[in-house]
């Protein structure tokens, strides 16, 4: 591999905030605002974005706010595996221009993202957001710009359907497991373990909690004793802590993000519930721990479609020692997903010989079995991933195990 060489400079963009990244490879370093290197102001300058000398690719994500920690986590990814592209010479000798676009975790920041990285910088194709929300919000205006959009981390049921037409959308795809999937998974281990009964709280002001506690109590065997809603962004949950106490249920589903669920964790192990918690995807990330605290994460089990391992593929091993280096922390779930998702951007723009958005479009519907360090990404007909592995992530006396259950969801809806 070549030298990697990386710039970043930031500047000021409506309401949020754009970073543009540029691998120059061995030839020195080349500093210039994303508006410098713009090759079209809108998808209806295609032709001057197929014959630009460079490719734009667009980041959408949550850099700052609640959410921040998947953002930066996958943004991190879709530097690294860009630079990457860059000191090996580029897409076809171009060089890649990656922009990215800090949506705040907000939908409406999300909205105007999107139109900036297509009508600004001259994306032809974008990456991102990170949580459902956002995603919902960008997904109409990549469609009426006709540029794709690719999501590695949005999971809700249906998301590549456009409510408004009920067909798939034609510029939108995503590489992650549906919710039904991470739903009856946990609910698939619940049941193996042998679990009779169970206490499910559930983010009430998210699809993906609602998404996900139907599907766990659909698929869960035994009695659900408790089912509880909590709302994004509570900080106490002692009052439903306390009847879940009570109940002495044989396990705990908590249906939502990691910044309630380290929360839910460190009050229910300090009230001395120690009853096994389970949770979606959504548990995956560092911040799980540091707020529930390391003597707290024992008999925690999340989904995961990508786990770390000391037996990991070569491959796997050198993207964790070049995160780290580039970064100062290991990557996560998200971040090798985001680094498979551009990956497969990069080799459909190159399969594509273009930066013609709807040809990008039409090599991404195409990818078949892309290699990437996750697993192989190809699409069904709803531009959803097909075969991703499921894996149950065990947390032992603070520590991640490599003691990981693989779920069969051969039998998944």
């Amino acid at each position: 591999m070549g030298k990697m060489t990386v710039i970043g400079q930031m500047m000021a963009a409506h309401t949020g905030k754009i970073t543009k990244l540029m691998g120059i490879g061995a030839t020195g370093l080349l500093l210039a605002a994303c508006s410098g290197v713009t090759s079209a102001t809108t998808t209806a300058d295609a032709t001057n974005a197929a014959n630009s000398d460079v490719v734009n690719i667009g980041g959408l994500w949550a850099l700052t706010g609640d959410t921040s920690a998947y953002g930066v986590a996958q943004d991190n990814a879709v530097q690294l595996a860009v630079e990457q592209r860059n000191a090996e010479g580029g897409i076809d000798g171009r060089e890649v221009v990656y922009c990215n676009f800090d949506n705040k975790g907000e939908p409406a920041e999300s909205s105007v993202g999107m139109s900036y990285l297509v009508e600004q910088v001259g994306a032809s194709v974008v990456v991102g957001p990170d949580t459902a929300g956002n995603t919902f919000a960008a997904q109409p205006i990549a469609e009426s710009k006709g540029v794709t959009l690719v999501s590695a981390s949005t999971t809700i049921d249906g998301a590549t359907i456009n409510p408004e037409t009920d067909e798939v959308y034609d510029y939108f795809f995503r590489t992650n497991i549906d919710a039904t999937t991470q739903g009856s998974a946990i609910a698939t281990f619940s049941n193996q373990q042998g679990y009779e009964t169970a206490a499910i709280l559930k983010d009430n002001a998210t699809d993906y909690g609602q998404n996900l506690a139907t599907v766990y109590h659909e698929v869960f065997e035994g009695d659900v004793v408790i089912d509880v809603s909590y709302v994004s962004g509570d900080a106490d949950f002692t009052s439903i802590l306390t009847n879940v106490k009570a109940a002495d249920v044989d396990v705990i589903f908590i249906a939502g993000f990691y910044q309630e669920a380290g929360t839910i964790i460190k009050q229910a192990r300090e009230m001395g519930i120690d009853t096994v918690i389970v949770g979606p995807n959504g548990f995956a990330n560092d911040n799980l721990t540091q707020l529930a605290g390391e003597a707290n994460m024992d008999d925690v089990y999340y989904v995961a479609n990508f786990v770390f391992s000391d037996d990991a593929d070569q491959d796997v091993k050198d993207f964790e020692q070049a995160y780290t280096d580039k970064f100062g922390v290991k990557p996560d779930m998200y971040s090798a997903l985001a680094f498979d998702a551009v990956n497969m951007i990069m080799d459909a723009i190159d399969r594509a010989d273009t930066t013609d958005p709807a040809a990008i479009r039409d090599a991404i519907e195409a990818t078949d079995a892309f290699d990437g360090i996750a697993y192989p990404i190809s699409f069904d007909e709803d531009h959803n991933i097909v075969d991703a592995p499921v894996f149950i992530q065990e947390f032992q006396d603070g520590q991640m195990t490599d003691n990981t259950t693989i779920i069969d969801t051969s039998d998944f809806d």
